[in-house]
C-alpha cells in the first residue's frame, strides 16, 4: 500500500481542482461535500497505509520524479513514509476531516463558502507534503505553503474590524509577519546543512552524522528552534497567535489543534539525531524555552476574558510542553501529547464556535447558564476541558503525564515549573467552563437567543469526544503502544522505574484536582478568599492581559528601529549607494561607447589609423614584455 502514498497529495490536490472548477455549479452543500470527501478519502487511504508503515524499521522512501537535476546537484520529489509521518498524517487529516464537516454548518451563511473550503483543502496539502517529504527542501516548500495558507484563513473576513482583534486582515498579516522570522532560521538552518554535507535529504545527513564527521550542529539546531518558535509560537514569538483567533473557528480549530502549530514539533522529532548529538546544548535551551513558554502563557490564559482567547493561549502553553518534551530527548511524548492535543483542543474550539454560533459572542464575562440552552455542547465542552486539565484516565492526563516523567529525569527545576503549569491548565480549564456553562445567565438578551448547534456540527464535536476519552489507549502506561511504533523514527528512551511512574501520575492526578477545586471555589462557590487573591494578583493580571506587554515591546522599541534601519538601507545604502554606482558604470559606459562609435565611421583612413595603432600596441608589448 505504501506504493499509493502519492494519492495522499492527489486527493486533496484534486478537492481543491474540482472546487475551483465547478464550486458555483456544485452549489454550497456540495462544495462543502467534495472538500471534506477528499479529506476524508486521503484519512483511509492513511489508515490503509498505516500498519505497512508501522512495521517498517526504517520507512520507505517513494520517489515521485526528479524535481531539480543539474549535474551532480540532484534533488527528487519524493514521500518519506515511516512511523513518524503516517502518526501526522492520520492525525492531520482525521482531525482534518471532521473539521471540514463541522464548516459545512459553521459556514453556511457565509457569502465565500467556497473559497474557504478552497482553502482548507490547500492547507491540508501543505501541511501533508510538509510531513511527508524526504528532505528539508520538501519541508520547506510545505512549511512555506501552510504559512500562505494560515494567512488566507487567518483573514479570511478581511473586511472586519472590532476592539478585540482591529483589523482582521492586519491579523493575517501579523500572523504571516512573525512566521517569516522563524522561516528565516531554517533557511539559514538548510544552508549550513548543506555547505557541511552537500545534501539536504534526511538520510543522506543522518547518515553523514553516523560517520563522525563534524557539522556545526548547535548552530543548525538553535536555527531550527527560531524556526519551531515561529511556527509553534514559542517565547517570543508567539505574539501572533491570540490574534489569529480572528479566522472563522473551524480556523482555529484546524491550525491552533492539529496542523500548523505542530509543524515545528514534528521538525524537532524529524531531527532528534541532530539534537540527540553529544555536546550539543540547544535541547537544553529548547526545553527552558518551552516550560517557560507553556508557564506565562497558562497564566496569561487564566485572565483572559474571551474564550476563544483562552483557548489560544491555551494552544501556546500545550505547545510548550511539546517543546518541553522534545528537549528532554522524549520525541515520542512529544508526538503522543501532539496527537491527544489535536483531538480535545480541537473539540474545545468547536465547542467554542457551537458557543459562538448559538449567541454571536465569546466574552465569558456576559455568558454564563448555557448549560441549560446546550446542554450537549457543554458536555462535549467539559470533556475536552477535563482532558485539557488533566484530569485521571482522559487523554490528556497520559501525554501530559508522559512528559513531565521524562522531564524530571532530565530536570527536576524543569519539572517544577511544568508542574505549576499543569495547575495553571486546570485551573483556565475548568474556569472556562464555570463562567461559559454554569451559574446564571449574565445577560438575558444572549440567553433568551441561544440554541443548540445542529448535527452536522455536533457530530464531528461527538467523534472527537470519543478519542478525547478513550485516545489514551493509545499509550498507556506500561503497555506504552505509540511510543514503541515511533522509536524506529524518532529514537528509544529508557523505560523509567515503575514505581516512580505511579508515584508522577498520581502526583499529576492531584495537580489536576486541586486546580479543578481552585477553579470551582472561585467561580462556583465564589468564596472570599478567592476574591481577595484575585484582587491581591489583579496587578501582575494586569500585565499578564497585555500579553506582558511583548506586543508593546516590538511596536514601541523593536519597530521602530527596524524601520529607522529599512530607511537607511532604501535611502543611503540602496538608492544613494548602490544604484547611483550602478549608474554612474553605466554612464561611463555609455560616454567610452560614444567616443569609440566615432572611430566606426566608414572612412578608410580612419581604419588605417586603427590597423596602425593596433599594430604599434602589439610590436611594443611583445618587444618590452615579452
Amino acid at each position: 500500500m505504501i506504493g499509493f502514498s502519492w494519492l495522499f497529495l492527489v486527493l486533496p490536490l484534486a478537492g481543491l481542482i474540482l472546487n475551483l472548477a465547478l464550486g458555483r455549479m456544485l452549489g454550497r452543500r456540495a462544495t462543502g461535500v467534495v472538500a471534506s470527501a477528499a479529506i476524508g478519502l486521503t484519512f483511509l487511504l492513511a489508515v490503509a497505509v498505516a500498519p505497512e508503515a508501522y512495521r517498517s524499521e526504517h520507512g520507505a522512501t517513494v520517489h515521485l520524479w526528479s524535481w531539480i537535476a543539474l549535474g551532480d546537484f540532484q534533488v527528487p520529489m519524493a514521500l518519506l513514509v515511516d512511523p513518524l509521518s503516517i502518526t501526522m498524517v492520520l492525525v492531520v487529516t482525521g482531525v482534518g476531516c471532521l473539521i471540514h464537516i463541522y464548516a459545512i454548518g459553521y459556514m453556511e451563511d457565509d457569502p465565500r463558502f467556497t473559497r474557504f473550503f478552497l482553502y482548507l483543502n490547500f492547507f491540508i496539502l501543505a501541511m501533508l507534503l510538509l510531513v511527508l517529504g524526504d528532505g528539508f527542501l520538501t519541508l520547506f516548500i510545505g512549511w512555506e505553503g501552510v504559512g500562505l495558507a494560515s494567512f488566507l484563513l487567518i483573514g479570511f473576513w478581511f473586511d472586519r474590524r472590532d476592539e478585540l482583534y482591529g483589523s482582521y486582515a492586519d491579523c493575517g498579516k501579523k500572523a504571516f509577519i512573525v512566521n517569516r522570522i522563524g522561516d528565516v532560521g531554517l533557511i539559514l538552518a538548510m544552508c549550513l546543512i548543506w555547505t557541511s554535507v552537500g545534501t539536504l535529504a534526511y538520510a543522506d545527513v543522518f547518515a553523514h552524522l553516523e560517520t563522525g564527521s563534524a557539522l556545526p550542529l548547535t548552530a543548525i539546531c538553535l536555527l531550527l528552534l527560531l524556526a519551531v518558535a515561529g511556527k509553534s509560537a514559542q517565547f517570543p514569538l508567539y505574539v501572533w497567535l491570540p490574534d489569529a483567533m480572528a479566522g472563522p473557528t473551524p480556523v482555529s480549530a484546524l491550525i491552533h489543534a492539529a496542523t500548523m502549530v505542530t509543524a515545528g514539533i514534528y521538525l524537532m522529532a524529524r531531527t532528534h539525531v541532530m539534537w540527540d548529538m553529544p555536546g550539543n546544548a540547544a535541547g537544553e535551551i529548547a526545553a527552558w524555552i518551552g516550560v517557560g513558554t507553556a508557564f506565562i502563557a497558562g497564566f496569561m490564559a487564566v485572565v483572559q476574558h474571551d474564550l476563544k482567547k483562552v483557548l489560544a493561549y491555551s494552544t501556546i502553553s500545550q505547545l510548550g510542553y511539546m517543546v518541553l518534551g522534545a528537549g528532554v530527548g522524549a520525541y515520542a511524548m512529544a508526538i503522543f501529547h501532539l496527537v491527544t492535543h489535536a483531538f480535545f483542543k480541537a473539540l474545545l474550539f468547536l465547542s467554542a464556535g457551537s458557543v459562538q454560533h448559538a449567541t454571536h459572542e465569546l466574552d465569558m464575562r456576559r455568558l454564563g447558564g448555557l448549560r441549560e440552552k446546550m446542554p450537549r455542547t457543554a458536555r462535549l465542552f467539559l470533556i475536552g476541558a477535563m482532558a485539557l486539565a488533566g484530569i485521571p484516565l482522559l487523554s490528556g492526563f497520559f501525554s501530559k503525564d508522559g512528559i513531565l516523567l521524562y522531564t524530571y529525569l532530565h530536570s527536576l527545576p524543569l519539572y517544577v515549573v511544568g508542574l505549576l503549569t499543569a495547575l495553571l491548565t486546570a485551573v483556565y480549564a475548568f474556569r472556562a467552563y464555570f463562567m461559559t456553562f454554569r451559574g446564571t445567565p449574565r445577560d438575558e438578551a444572549l440567553f433568551s437567543h441561544a440554541h443548540e448547534s445542529g448535527p452536522l456540527m455536533l457530530l464531528p464535536m461527538g467523534i472527537l469526544a470519543l478519542l478525547t476519552l478513550f485516545g489514551g489507549a493509545l499509550n498507556l502506561p506500561f503497555v506504552l503502544t505509540l511510543e514503541h511504533a515511533l522509536e524506529a523514527a524518532v529514537g528509544h528512551l529508557k523505560p523509567p522505574d515503575a514505581s516512580l511512574e505511579v508515584t508522577l501520575l498520581l502526583v499529576s492526578g492531584g495537580v489536576a484536582l486541586l486546580g479543578f477545586w481552585l477553579a470551582w471555589s472561585a467561580y462556583r462557590r465564589r468564596y472570599p478568599w478567592a476574591d481577595s487573591m484575585r484582587a491581591t494578583m489583579k496587578p501582575l493580571a494586569r500585565i499578564a492581559r497585555h500579553q506582558w506587554y511583548l506586543d508593546a515591546l516590538y511596536d514601541d522599541l523593536l519597530l521602530p528601529y527596524a524601520h529607522r534601519l529599512s530607511q537607511f538601507l532604501t535611502h543611503t545604502v540602496d538608492q544613494s549607494g548602490v544604484d547611483r554606482l550602478v549608474n554612474q558604470i553605466a554612464s561611463v559606459t555609455f560616454g567610452l561607447s560614444r567616443k569609440a562609435r566615432q572611430w566606426h565611421n566608414g572612412l578608410v583612413p580612419t581604419y588605417a589609423f586603427s590597423l596602425f595603432v593596433g599594430a604599434t600596441v602589439l610590436v611594443a608589448y611583445f618587444w618590452l614584455l615579452a
